[in-house]
């Protein structure tokens, strides 16, 4: 069944009213009509099973069917902080990384990172990327849409390590295994960094250590920078019974 975003705000009286974007979606892609029944999500954790009532031009009146805890969320809350790949490689990452459970996304440019944003295009490429994220929480049944900041600096990533729970840093001249990391942290909000193309200085990781982030190895084999996040992040939530590593 189709999916939608909303704002508790847009919640009253057992209805609700969609606005915006969605209803261009639901009226002309969807062919919606009224009767039919589509889930609604605040964001916050409760979907709404809803059926429409009403079409005009600028909303969609929508009747409260059934209200229910979203399942789509993990319970290990993971910001993947990722060096500006080249090309469209971010793009792949937030979507991926969002069907997979990223909770945030912390773009960042460190010694190596090539791309490079022109600042007077900075909001048009964060709107994209929230677009991106937005439609990936709804085709996969999350239960919030994460957050995706601004790109950040190297130093102003250093300043995020010393505020986060538990940080890693992802390097391929060795650290701890990761296997290892996951039985040693207790914590549910985990900070894993990401390096570009061309990796990440030595001077680097030795300031992410100073700053309290431990490295971690990803195994004998070296990841291209949008495969590096992704398989982290599943091995992650795997560990964690929040990617299908449930036990009897």
């Amino acid at each position: 069944m189709q999916r939608y975003f909303i704002s508790p705000d847009q919640v009253n009286d057992e209805r609700i009213l969609i606005t915006g974007d969605d209803v261009h979606h639901i009226k002309n892609v969807m062919r919606s009509r009224p009767g039919d029944q589509l889930v609604c999500c605040d964001g916050q954790g409760r979907d709404y099973l809803a059926e429409i009532e009403e079409l005009t031009p600028a909303a969609i009146r929508c009747r409260v069917i059934q209200i229910s805890p979203s399942k789509g969320e993990p319970k290990t809350q993971v910001t993947i902080a990722q060096s500006l790949p080249k090309g469209d490689k971010l793009e792949w990452i937030l979507q991926k990384g969002t069907e997979i459970g990223a909770v945030r996304f912390l773009p960042f440019t460190s010694e190596r990172t090539v791309v490079k944003i022109d600042s007077r295009k900075t909001d048009k490429k964060h709107e994209r990327w929230e677009r991106i994220v937005k439609e990936a929480a709804e085709q996969s049944h999350r239960g919030i849409i994460p957050e995706v900041a601004r790109p950040v600096s190297w130093k102003e990533l250093l300043e995020e390590i010393k505020s986060a729970k538990t940080a890693w840093i992802a390097y391929e001249k060795g650290g701890q295994p990761l296997a290892k990391s996951l039985a040693e942290a207790a914590s549910e909000e985990i900070l894993l960094i990401i390096g570009p193309e061309g990796g990440f200085t030595e001077t680097e990781v030795a300031e992410a250590e100073a700053a309290g982030a431990v490295p971690v190895t990803l195994g004998m084999r070296i990841l291209r920078t949008e495969t590096a996040s992704l398989a982290a992040l599943s091995c992650i939530l795997f560990q964690r019974n929040d990617l299908g590593g449930e036990t009897e």
